[in-house]
Order: structure tokens, then C-alpha cells, then sequence
């Protein structure tokens, strides 16, 4: 794939994660949106894969979908959410339909309260209906940063193998 498409790309699914999706999903938490839940249908796949406070599940049909964003939702509207800032994030670009998404999210109230802070992997694709999250790996952090969340590494049996 030419670096051109890359960049392309990168832009593309930034643009749809950050600037359509997150402030959309953080107006629903908020319950300030004027859109029902099946908003997320635009959103998130189905089915879809979810690994989260040591558990793995999958939402196979859409009120499964929508039965995980109330689970999402419900605890920040009961600790007063307002907003969502991001310390950090990283985006990868797979190919021109594959890509994956790495933030962490500190989820706040409007006095600037955090509620929770995730790092978060998105792993989304592309078809004919659009960009869709299709798998979620989630842990509760105390980082800034992704490196400090995730921190990669390899072991030297793993690199004299390559």
C-alpha cells in the first residue's frame, strides 16, 4: 500500500473516531444527545468482541450492542459525566478497509473530576456501510500514556526467530 493511501487512510478513521464518534458517544453518556442509543449502530458492529475487567464476551445481535453501551453509560451518568479527555492516543493503518485505534480515555465530570480512566484498542473496518468497531480491549488504568499502559515489548527468543 503507497504512503499516500496510508496517509489517507489514517486521516479518514482519525477523523471518524475522534471527531464523529467520540463526541457523539460522550453526548449520549452525558445524556445530552438528542439521539436514542441505536445511534452506536453507526458505530459498533455486530457482532462484536468486548475484553474488559478480566472478562470476554461477544454482543452477537443489536440489543446486545446496546445492552453493552448502558453498561458503559450507566456508571458516568450516576457519578455526574460530563466529558471525555484524551491524554493520549496512537492510530494504526492495517490497509484501506483495516485499521486499529488506541486512546486512553479519562472520563470526567464538569468540575474536572475524573470517573474512570481506560486504555482502550479499537480494532475497526471498513465496508460498504462505513468505518465499525468490531472488537474492544479494554483495561483501567492510571497512565497518561499508552506506552505506560501497554508497554510493548519483545522477547529476545521472539526477534532471533524472525
Amino acid at each position: 500500500m503507497s504512503n499516500d493511501r496510508i496517509t489517507a487512510t489514517r486521516a479518514e478513521v482519525t477523523e471518524w473516531f475522534f471527531e464523529d464518534y467520540l463526541p457523539r458517544w460522550a453526548a449520549a453518556a452525558a445524556g445530552t444527545s438528542a439521539d436514542g442509543p441505536d445511534f452506536i449502530h453507526g458505530y459498533w458492529g455486530t457482532p462484536l468482541h468486548v475484553t474488559g475487567l478480566e472478562r470476554s464476551f461477544w454482543c452477537l445481535d443489536d440489543e446486545s450492542v446496546l445492552g453493552f453501551l448502558e453498561q458503559n453509560h450507566a456508571p458516568l451518568r450516576a457519578a455526574g459525566y460530563s466529558h471525555t479527555v484524551v491524554p493520549d492516543r496512537r492510530v494504526f493503518v492495517y490497509n484501506t478497509v483495516g485499521a486499529a485505534i488506541e486512546v486512553i480515555w479519562s472520563r470526567r465530570a464538569a468540575d474536572e473530576t475524573e470517573i474512570q480512566r481506560w486504555a482502550t484498542h479499537f480494532e475497526v473496518a471498513k465496508s460498504d456501510e462505513g468505518w465499525r468497531v468490531i472488537s474492544v480491549q479494554a483495561a483501567a488504568t492510571d497512565q497518561d500514556t499508552l506506552e505506560g499502559a501497554w508497554p510493548r515489548e519483545s522477547s529476545p527468543e521472539e526477534i532471533s526467530h524472525v
